[in-house]
């Protein structure tokens, strides 16, 4: 294969490289989060959730023969030093309250910031570092899994935390505007 054909491959293209700059830029913003404000932790999430969904939905299909590159490089101790200072962080605000959409009964579920974003952080993570390895068949396995787990996990976790991070923003907002009366 030459240098041509392996550039038009689908791990190469536009979607897939900035997606993974954006990944990047997430993970190093939750690494350094602790430099942050709360309110600038919020309006950064609410930039980089959306921005993360679509270029996560607009990744390439790649097709993997073989798994055997596939490496998880977070651990447990990595993910609960992150979960841990954002919970700290967030405090008070850091539980909500949300509907599952395959929740026939409608009952309520508590969730977590925290929880969520500490799990996005975790498969951009893992996607990032197994993205970088100078091995063709390790990034077609970064990108594979990365789409796999928009569509199971790390997806639907930035929709529910937009919608929170949107009320956190916006609530004196929103208040003021369902007390409207038009005078």
């Amino acid at each position: 294969m030459d240098q041509e054909e392996i550039l038009d491959e689908a791990v190469y293209s536009p979607y897939a490289l900035e997606f993974l700059a954006i990944a990047q830029k997430f993970c190093l913003f939750i690494e350094e989060v602790h430099k942050h404000k709360k309110k600038e932790i919020y309006n950064s999430l609410h930039k980089a959730l959306p921005l993360l969904y679509v270029k996560g939905s607009l990744l390439p299909d790649v097709y993997v023969e073989d798994f055997g590159m596939n490496e998880k490089y977070v651990t447990v101790e990595n993910w609960q030093d992150v979960f841990n200072e954002l919970r700290q962080i967030f405090g008070i605000d850091d539980e909500y309250w949300f509907i599952e959409n395959d929740n026939p009964l409608n009952d309520l579920v508590k969730g977590s910031i925290s929880d969520n974003l500490t799990d996005i952080y975790q498969d951009m993570k893992d996607f990032v570092i197994l993205y970088q390895k100078p091995i063709r068949d390790a990034k077609k396995i970064a990108v594979w899994e990365i789409k796999e787990l928009f569509m199971s996990h790390w997806g639907v976790r930035a929709v529910n935390l937009l919608k929170v991070i949107h009320y956190k923003l916006y609530s004196e907002k929103i208040g003021r505007d369902l007390n409207y009366s038009g005078d």
